[in-house]
């Protein structure tokens, strides 16, 4: 694991991985970040911890106040874990959120209502940048970065065919123990995309000197190797 990407010495880098649902930016950060020996931290699993949290509390998803103040209580933390399929653990105040949870139908249909509000990428945001101080870190999300970590020595924006992520996705599902409904899933992330696209807060788009990936045709592992180049030479 990292031999030939990573030598002792090296200066602490950040990397920033942008792209749509579903375009494998999960797979692909937990791989660099263990070929970099550098943390990793997948944000979207922070908005879906709270979407969870607002469905089965009652929380209005178009109120961002109720959101942000529902985050206060229940305060949502990620945990390293390379025991874990996604490589971290993550937990809404004491409580351990499966990814059984974390994906569901459900909770996919109201996530991107959660992280449109201004309150809650407010407090997202300062957690992990907080996070990425001083250490070498992988992030993953929409808004890295051109928000999150707008001086990230790497940016990546990682794209993929809908078809290619509607299958990675059903994959996906499918190892949490989850029913797939193709056509179902192909709408969701059709909408996911739209909404993504068109918030006012923090929309999806690449960041200035991204790298844009294509990864439609491309494996998990050529992707990693390629961003772990660039990142050995933005270092």
């Amino acid at each position: 694991m990292g031999a030939g990407y990573y030598t002792e010495g090296m200066k602490a880098v950040h990397v920033a991985i942008d792209g749509p649902a579903a375009s494998g930016k999960t797979t692909v950060a937990r791989g660099v970040a263990q070929k970099l020996h550098a943390l990793y931290l997948d944000t979207g699993a922070m908005y879906r911890a709270l979407a969870y949290l607002a469905l089965h509390s009652g929380t209005d998803v178009d109120n961002g106040n109720a959101l942000a103040r529902l985050a206060r209580l229940q305060p949502i933390r990620v945990k390293l874990d390379e025991a874990s399929p996604l490589g971290f653990r993550i937990f809404a105040a004491a409580r351990e959120l499966s990814d059984e949870m974390l994906q569901s139908s459900e909770v996919t249909a109201i996530v991107s209502t959660v992280a449109a509000h201004a309150e809650v990428r407010e407090m997202m945001v300062r957690a992990q940048r907080e996070a990425a101080e001083g250490v070498s870190v992988v992030m993953a999300g929409r808004d890295i970065g051109t928000v999150v970590l707008p001086d990230a020595e790497l940016k990546i924006f990682l794209t993929a065919s809908v078809a290619a992520r509607v299958a990675r996705r059903k994959a996906q599902l499918q190892a949490a123990g989850v029913e797939v409904d193709v056509r179902r899933l192909t709408q969701e992330i059709d909408e996911r995309d739209r909404l993504d696209r068109t918030r006012k807060v923090s929309p999806l788009e690449p960041a200035p000197g991204a790298h844009v990936i294509d990864s439609s045709d491309l494996s998990a592992v050529a992707v990693v190797d390629e961003i772990c180049r660039l990142a050995l030479a933005a270092r």
